[in-house]
């Protein structure tokens, strides 16, 4: 599993310094706040992306899992299928291997 992040609100950027209010100071926190939506909503869109796929995960298992059950359950049904395979017992001819001895 992944480590979850903290659900708590999501708080803002400050500053350490606090900065005159001045034109350009209103238009700096114009634009951070501008880069933070920016980014939020990036986020909520590869949330939804991130969804998706999982959503579409979610159903093929569900069709998997259903297929699976349908096998066991005519896997339990059916009767034993017993194979008789004719079986060659070991001739002390078929057995006959050459041995080689190495000495290293």
């Amino acid at each position: 599993m992944y480590p979850r992040p903290c659900t708590g609100n999501i708080r803002p950027k400050f500053s350490t310094m606090p900065r005159q209010k001045t034109e350009a100071s209103v238009y700096l926190d114009l634009y951070k706040l501008a880069l933070e939506k920016k980014r939020l909503q990036q986020d909520l869109q590869n949330i939804e992306k991130r969804r998706q796929q999982i959503l579409k995960r979610l159903a093929l298992l569900e069709v998997q899992i259903a297929e699976q059950e349908r096998d066991a359950q005519q896997l339990r049904e059916a009767p034993p299928v017993v194979t008789n395979l004719p079986i060659q017992p070991i001739s002390s001819q078929s057995a006959n291997f050459n041995t080689i001895f190495l000495e290293y």
